[in-house]
């Protein structure tokens, strides 16, 4: 449920409580039934009522509205009736307090229609209801309407009523007030699980069904097959095929020097050194996201994801430049496109935008750059941890490129080496790699000077002459931070080293597969004899990360906002294998008449949607015990997850469709008719459009990087059912689309999109089941 209707169903409470007589009040969605000691200690308290109102299936749009005499209403005019709120899509309930004073009530049902239309309530045949200390007198018939046309549509009917403390009721009143938030939606908890499947037996039973999980394959817009990580990466510019290295322009590139005793010069670091423990989720619970460090405590930027919350940048990009005059104290505009205007705003939204141009503003002029140079021995998942981070910063809008060291090798060098190639005693081979490490960096430094902001330089790295190479080459014109990735668990070794004799391009003309075992283990002993752990200039060390068993990483000499996202990042990222489900809610009753936002039901496809979504998951997660659901607050979603059981269901505020604004409930052609010019500057730039007083696809994006953080943390399968929007930024940035393709991205109805997240990298499945 919205944050507007929570809005409404408080204040109907406040005004049923003030009409019986009460000053306490109590949230609908929390209540807590008092123990029998409290009704004798508190003079038998209050009652809590619950009326309900069944109909499987609701035709029409008529709303189920309840009015009666004092306390209830104190007036039998139907324009005062309260109306019942849709617990399902079959199911209408109202609840309220009783206090001692006011035990009788005396009350009808009503239905009215939707949307202020004209044609009459119709109230329910037969007595009024008359309900003494929480018992219905009489039998508790159903409630019968007559239509004009003499059709009888009927409603069963439940009462429950129970006994609540008065201190109970204020104290969870206090509650709620201070929360300002329900803790329930509709009667479903923010995090609650059905044990007992509730599948209907029409429109979708689990033996009506087609449960062959293949018979609903389609085919993928996009590549699924594995891809080594490394071929995703930049590809040389400048690397000659006469095998002449030669700068961007056109000179040739000297050999970098070797003298070591170089070291960054920090200027304004905020964290000196620090170490962060991770422990190991199957062992230990997940607690609030805090982290202690040894040296400094707690370390503030690394707080529980969604504890952070920053200023809005209008429109999120493009704004106009401040110049101010020397002569005066006015500011003018400068419209001219300017490609230092372009490095300092990045194509994201809000805090993101903000943190990175004060950065970008306040900081020297090299760190508007950020090199991120990897560092590590082979197989310790280097080149997959550049590509998740790649994939991260470009989906918060930082121009990021992911440059691998080992495909510049190859390339000039060809892909047949063997391990006597990466000898430290091979004066050749050594005079090779550096040459191509140089090739890759100013590549790099160049792409940079072009406009590029992230770099991430992906090899071994792993002697410091190579490291104060790098840092030389750097100087002046980016700031380096170096990543290491430390390994100790030999079974995890030993698989990286099997897929990397698998996959890498280096033993793609060795058939002998135990051969090439053989030459890469050789080459593996080759670095280990001459590795030195860094201990220079800015770095973040993670040790034993990548098994997703717990671990630690260790930071020294970072400051800046964007190099704090990316510890926050590297802390909850792994790369245990698991899938993620993405499907859009079944078809809702605004999708039906072409309606943008809202809060509406599901339509009666929607409802097969739902039953067919459960069976698919009972079948394909049977062996998952602690996969979860995630839904938004609003009730399409919260109804299409309703039929699946046995799994933890979490809403979550993050996963509402985008914020249309004023142009709630509309349609597109109704925009184009009364908000041309809002209509022509949608179609423009979608991407960047915010609606009035609502959303952009940018604003989305931010409020869901806590989503994106939970789901590279999790261990264990989800399923997300949210909206378009929504599942279109979520998916890019698992299958690494760019920003401006977001708004376009293809996300149909009654669709699961099947993503599977390890060690080979993303791959994606599409089931179609209606």
């Amino acid at each position: 449920m919205g944050s507007h209707k929570g809005n409404r169903r408080s204040f109907l409470w406040r005004e049923i409580c003030s009409k019986m007589g009460t000053g306490s009040s109590k949230n609908p969605d929390s209540i807590s039934h008092g123990s029998s000691e409290d009704r004798e200690d508190h003079g038998g308290g209050q009652l809590y009522v619950s009326l309900k109102m069944e109909k499987y299936k609701p035709k029409g749009e008529l709303i189920p509205h309840v009015y009666g005499s004092v306390p209830l209403i104190g007036s039998w005019d139907s324009s005062k009736a309260l109306p019942m709120e849709r617990e399902s899509t079959s199911m209408w309930e109202l609840s309220f307090v009783v206090p001692p004073n006011h035990e009788t009530l005396d009350f009808k049902f009503l239905l009215k229609p939707k949307y202020n239309n004209p044609e009459p309530c119709i109230v329910e045949e037969g007595p009024n209801r008359v309900l003494i200390a929480g018992t219905l007198q009489g039998d508790g018939r159903s409630a019968l309407f007559k239509r004009d046309n003499d059709e009888i549509i009927e409603y069963r009917v439940f009462v429950k009523a129970d006994r609540v403390s008065p201190f109970n009721l204020a104290a969870s009143w206090r509650a709620f007030q201070e929360n300002r938030r329900l803790s329930t939606v509709r009667g479903v908890p923010d995090i609650s699980i059905n044990s007992t499947p509730a599948m209907g037996a029409e429109h979708g039973s689990s033996a009506s069904l087609e449960l062959d999980l293949e018979h609903y394959v389609v085919p993928a817009p996009t590549q699924s097959a594995t891809v080594y990580a490394a071929n995703l990466t930049e590809t040389p510019r400048s690397l000659k095929l006469s095998g002449v290295f030669s700068g961007t322009d056109g000179t040739t590139i000297p050999r970098p020097s070797s003298k070591d005793g170089h070291t960054s010069n920090d200027r304004s670091a905020t964290i000196k050194q620090m170490e962060v423990i991770v422990p190991d989720p199957t062992r230990v619970p997940s607690g609030s996201g805090t982290v202690e460090s040894k040296s400094m405590g707690t370390f503030s930027s690394l707080q529980k994801q969604d504890s952070y919350r920053g200023l809005l940048v209008d429109r999120g990009v493009g704004s106009p430049r401040l110049l101010k005059s020397p002569s005066t104290t006015s500011f003018t505009l400068d419209l001219k496109p300017d490609s230092d205007a372009k490095n300092m705003m990045p194509a994201a939204a809000g805090a993101v935008a903000a943190g990175a141009v004060a950065d970008q503003m306040l900081g020297p002029k090299e760190d508007r750059h950020l090199a991120i140079v990897l560092v590590g021995l082979p197989a310790r998942g280097k080149t997959f941890t550049a590509a998740k981070l790649t994939r991260y910063l470009r989906w918060l809008g930082h121009d990021t490129k992911h440059f691998n060291v080992g495909k510049y090798r190859r390339l000039k060098h060809g892909s047949n080496q063997t391990a006597d190639f990466f000898r430290a005693d091979n004066p050749e081979g050594l005079e090779a790699r550096n040459e191509v490490a140089a090739l890759a960096m100013e590549d790099m430094i160049a792409w940079m000077q072009e406009g590029g902001q992230v770099g991430i330089f992906d090899a071994t790295n792993s002697s410091r002459k190579r490291r104060n190479m790098l840092m030389k080459m750097a100087e002046g014109k980016c700031k380096i931070i170096f990543l290491e990735t430390i390994c100790n668990d030999p079974k995890l070794i030993e698989r990286n080293i099997r897929l990397k004799v698998q996959q890498s391009p280096d033993y793609a003309e060795e058939p002998d597969f135990e051969a090439g075992y053989r030459d890469f283990k050789n080459r593996l002993d080759n670095y280990e004899k001459v590795y030195e752990p860094v201990e220079e200039g800015s770095y973040i060390k993670m040790i034993d990360m990548v098994s997703g068993h717990g671990g630690q990483i260790q930071v020294n000499n970072i400051s800046g906002y964007l190099p704090g996202r990316i510890v926050f990042f590297l802390v909850n990222t792994h790369l245990t294998p698991r899938p993620i489900f993405l499907t859009r809610h079944g078809e809702s009753l605004y999708n039906v008449r072409g309606r943008i936002g809202g809060d509406t039901a599901i339509s009666e496809t929607g409802e097969v949607y739902a039953k067919k979504l459960a069976n698919f998951v009972e079948k394909r997660l049977k062996k998952e015990k602690a996969a979860s659901i995630w839904t938004s607050t609003l009730q399409r979603t919260i109804l299409t997850a309703g039929p699946i059981a046995g799994f933890p269901k979490i809403q979550w505020r993050a996963l509402d469709e985008i914020n249309s604004g004023i142009c709630d409930g509309m349609t597109y052609e109704e925009i184009k008719k009364n908000m041309p010019e809002e209509y022509e500057s949608r179609k423009k730039d979608k991407l960047r459009y915010r609606y009035p007083r609502g959303e952009s696809y940018l604003d989305v994006i931010q409020r869901l990087e806590p989503v994106i953080i939970e789901l590279e943390r999790q261990r264990a399968p989800v399923v997300v059912v949210s909206h378009q929007a929504v599942l279109r930024a979520l998916y890019a940035y698992f299958a690494d689309r760019p920003l401006n393709e977001i708004p376009h991205i293809e996300m149909p109805l009654h669709t699961i999109i099947e993503i599977q997240m390890g060690v080979t990298g993303v791959q994606e499945k599409r089931y179609k089941l209606m």
